[in-house]
């Protein structure tokens, strides 16, 4: 069984309530209702393992007993997947066993709360939760955004892209990638010293987030080198997107040095749905093209197609 959908409130945190009894999820509705909490619902395991995966919920309040997939395996599985090892899960239980308790802080709870519950303990430690989920999001966040420009850093590229990409080939949609570099960068930091070739670099972040749309996906893939992944686009719109780009950047002036203008260089590689290629060809087909750019003249975008594998396999994936 599903509720509604719920719409989370801006600047509220979301809890996902997983528990087989409606009861409950009343409850909590009419007593958290005052936190500042969007509570989202899942009745059943695999219910929940959509929802979390889905909606990445900030914190999680698990029911250890529901019949088919119990709490155990929910939290099992929550602690495998990538996207929900992070979130925050205390477990709500009728049961008072020591070796329940052993067994959910090893799968990873934060806390453990027994039915029937105090509801002002229960708010006190779903606010701690909550804290909990933001600092590790702050962190997590930190550690992914590259300190001089202010974009996504290589690391989050590489995880990033990789989902991407399995999602163009689950699900058939389009996706393009583009590899951006400043040219001729090495001789303004001769020239101007390196001071100026950190303007260039934060100036060019400033173009790429003015530039491009709010789905797309923009990071510092290493020393004057961007990358720019473009989810649910086609070759010929992200054409578009680079060609704007190359000649926002080309019209700026530097006051460090006025007389020399910035120009780049862009591989553009995109697919309009699913291909055979791994997530590591299609960086090395944008990456070729980043190099034809620069070979044929600089200041321009070359664009490579991403060969499709064809609507039967497609469909079959």
């Amino acid at each position: 069984m599903r509720t509604e959908a719920v719409h989370p409130v801006e600047g509220e945190q979301r809890v996902l309530v997983i528990d087989d009894s409606k009861d409950v999820h009343r409850l909590l509705q009419a007593r958290l209702r005052n936190e500042e909490l969007t509570l989202l619902s899942a009745y059943s395991g695999p219910e929940s393992l959509e929802v979390a995966t889905q909606q990445r919920p900030d914190v999680i309040l698990l029911d250890l007993d529901m019949p088919g997939m119990d709490g155990f395996e929910v939290m099992r599985r929550l602690k495998e997947n990538a996207a929900t090892i992070h979130i925050p899960i205390i477990i709500l239980s009728g049961q008072q066993s020591r070796q329940d308790k052993v067994t959910a802080f090893d799968l990873g709870a934060v806390d453990y709360i027994t039915k029937p519950f105090d509801l002002v303990e229960l708010r006190v430690r779903v606010r701690s939760a909550v804290r909990t989920s933001m600092l590790v999001q702050m962190l997590a966040q930190r550690a992914q955004i590259d300190g001089l420009t202010g974009l996504y850093n290589r690391a989050h590229f590489d995880a990033r892209w990789s989902e991407e990409v399995a999602g163009c080939t689950r699900h058939n949609r389009p996706l393009s990638l583009a590899l951006l570099d400043a040219d001729r960068f090495k001789s303004i930091n001769d020239t101007y010293g390196h001071p100026a070739g950190d303007a260039v670099l934060r100036g060019i972040a400033r173009v790429l987030r003015r530039e491009c749309r709010e789905s797309d996906i923009a990071c510092r893939f290493g020393g004057e080198e961007f990358a720019l992944i473009m989810p649910d686009t086609a070759l010929s719109s992200a054409e578009v997107v680079c060609e704007r780009i190359r000649a926002t950047l080309e019209t700026l002036s530097w006051p460090l040095h006025p007389e020399r203008f910035v120009t780049i260089s862009i591989g553009l590689a995109g697919a309009d749905g699913a291909t055979a290629a791994s997530a590591e060809a299609w960086l090395e087909m944008a990456d070729r093209s980043l190099y034809g750019a620069k070979n044929a003249g600089r200041n321009r975008v070359l664009v490579t197609t991403v060969p499709s594998r064809g609507p039967r396999l497609a469909q079959a994936g």
